[in-house]
C-alpha cells in the first residue's frame, strides 16, 4: 500500500484532473441512474461503487450501485459525516477524498463527489486499478494471477514444512531423552539445528506471502529482497555454527586426529559470514 500511496500522491493533480474532466464530460450524471450507471462503469474499470446523497437531508437516496449488482440496504441512511468532510475546490463541482479503505468493498480507494443541484453523487475508485489504467504501475493480470498462485502454494508449503520441522525436532528430542534414555551431544544439538532451520524457512515463507501474495511490491527502490536474503543467510549461518560447534566437541572427544575437518567447516562458515558482511555493506552504501 505504501508504494500505491506514493504513486498516487506523486501524480495526484493529474489523476484528479483526469477523473473530473471525464465525469463532467458525461453531462448530467444523475440521469445515468436509469441504467444503473453502466455507462460510467464502462468508462472507468477502476470504479467500484456509485451512490447519491441529498445535500439538504444528508440521506442517501439511492442504493449502492456496484459494477455487477445493486444493494438497497444502504438507502435512506444518513451520510452527514461524509458531507461534513467534503471540500470542493474553488469553481469546481468535484471534491476528492484522501485514500482510505472502503467499508463497502474492503479495498483501498478514493471517493470523488460531484454536485448536481440538490444532489451529491459519490464515486469510489479502487486505487490499484486506477493507477494501473493510467500506467502509473505495471500489472499484467494473467501473469500476476499465475505468479500469485505459485507463490501462494510455495509459501504455504514452506510454512507447513517449517511447522513440521519444529514439531519433529521436539518429538525427536523427547523420544530420545525420555523413551530411549539417550542424552548426548547429538540429542541436544540436532533439535537446536532443526529449530533454527525451521525458523529460517518460516521467515522466508512469511516474507514471500507478505510481498508476493497479500501485497505485491512495485517499488523500484524497495530493499525487501536484501532483507529477505540477509535474514535467511543469518539463520543458516547460526545453524552451521551450531553444527560446527557440535563437530568440534565430537572430534575432540572421539577422533582428535580429524580436527582438520572441523577447521574446514568453521573456515567455510567464516567465509559465508565475511561474504554476508560485504553484501550488507555494499547494499547500505547504495542508499
Amino acid at each position: 500500500m505504501k508504494e500505491y500511496l506514493e504513486a498516487y500522491f506523486q501524480n495526484q493533480d493529474k489523476i484528479e484532473d483526469f477523473i473530473q474532466e471525464s465525469l463532467l464530460n458525461l453531462g448530467e450524471i444523475k440521469k445515468l441512474r436509469e441504467n444503473y450507471f453502466k455507462d460510467v462503469f464502462d468508462i472507468f474499470p477502476s470504479l467500484e461503487l456509485v451512490y447519491i446523497i441529498n445535500k439538504d437531508t444528508k440521506l442517501q437516496i439511492s442504493p449502492n450501485f456496484y459494477r455487477n449488482n445493486v444493494d438497497a440496504s444502504a438507502q435512506n441512511k444518513t451520510r452527514e459525516y461524509l458531507i461534513s468532510k467534503l471540500h470542493f475546490k474553488e469553481n469546481s463541482k468535484a471534491a476528492f477524498s484522501s485514500p482510505y479503505i472502503s467499508n463497502a468493498t474492503r479495498n483501498n480507494c478514493i471517493t470523488v463527489s460531484i454536485k448536481e443541484g440538490n444532489y451529491i453523487i459519490f464515486f469510489d475508485f479502487k486505487i490499484e486499478t486506477l493507477l494501473e489504467r493510467l500506467h502509473l504501475i505495471e500489472l499484467n493480470k494473467p501473469f500476476h494471477t499465475l505468479t500469485k498462485a505459485f507463490y501462494t502454494i510455495a509459501g504455504y508449503a514452506m510454512f507447513l514444512l517449517s511447522v513440521f520441522i519444529v514439531f519433529y525436532s521436539i518429538y525427536d528430542f523427547v523420544h530420545s531423552f525420555v523413551i530411549k534414555g539417550i542424552f548426548d551431544l547429538d540429542t541436544i544439538f540436532k533439535p537446536i539445528i532443526a529449530l533454527t532451520l525451521g525458523v529460517a524457512i518460516f521467515d522466508l515463507a512469511k516474507t514471500i506471502l507478505e510481498q508476493e501474495v497479500y501485497f505485491k511490491s512495485y517499488s523500484k527502490t524497495a530493499k525487501v529482497e536484501t532483507k529477505m536474503v540477509t535474514k535467511f543467510l543469518i539463520s543458516i549461518i547460526i545453524a552451521l555454527s551450531i553444527e560446527g560447534l557440535m563437530v568440534v566437541f565430537k572430534i575432540a572427544i572421539h577422533d582428535y586426529d580429524k580436527m582438520i575437518n572441523a577447521l574446514y567447516l568453521i573456515t567455510g562458515i567464516s567465509l559465508i559470514l565475511i561474504a554476508l558482511s560485504i553484501f550488507i555493506y555494499l547494499t547500505k552504501k547504495e542508499k
